[in-house]
């Protein structure tokens, strides 16, 4: 009986944990859209790896989320909407790039502050973007570009 009683607990404290964990990664430390938050848009040429739900990051602490992305037909670049902390003033020659954690890591926004004595308004849009960078087309333009050097190189000395 007291074997049960033991194994009933710790199955308890298992399902207590794992409750925990489930509630710490749906809710943890995500910024919920409305509360202390602002909207700003910005148009990306490309926003390849990002999406609905990415991080908004400033000297690597995430300040926002992205909220909407929508291709603009009149224009043809994704144009982003973003939450931002209603504490976070940002002067309006803030630039916006995409930038990856790594090779292997997921991609993020990243807002780079200017030095402009003017704010941002919500709604306001950042025109300083820069949009995703692929690793594929540079590796193929790296690829491309020394083949082109041995040719010209080895032209020059026959």
């Amino acid at each position: 009986m007291a074997e049960n009683r033991a194994e009933v607990l710790a199955g308890a404290a298992v399902l207590a944990a794992a409750l925990g964990f489930l509630g710490w990664s749906l809710g943890g430390d995500r910024l919920a859209v409305g509360a202390g938050s602002y909207t700003l848009t910005a148009s990306f040429r490309s926003v390849e790896g990002i999406r609905a739900g990415s991080d908004v990051r400033l000297a690597g602490v995430k300040v926002g989320t992205i909220t909407a992305l929508r291709l603009n037909p009149e224009t043809f670049y994704a144009d982003a909407v973003i939450s931002v902390d209603s504490k976070l003033q940002l002067p309006t020659d803030s630039a916006i790039l995409i930038s990856s954690e790594g090779l292997l890591g997921g991609n993020f926004v990243e807002l780079v502050p200017g030095g402009a004595e003017e704010i941002l308004a919500p709604g306001e849009e950042i025109e300083d973007t820069q949009g995703a960078v692929s690793l594929l087309n540079l590796l193929m333009k790296w690829i491309g570009g020394s083949e082109a050097e041995s040719d010209t190189t080895g032209a020059a000395t026959e």
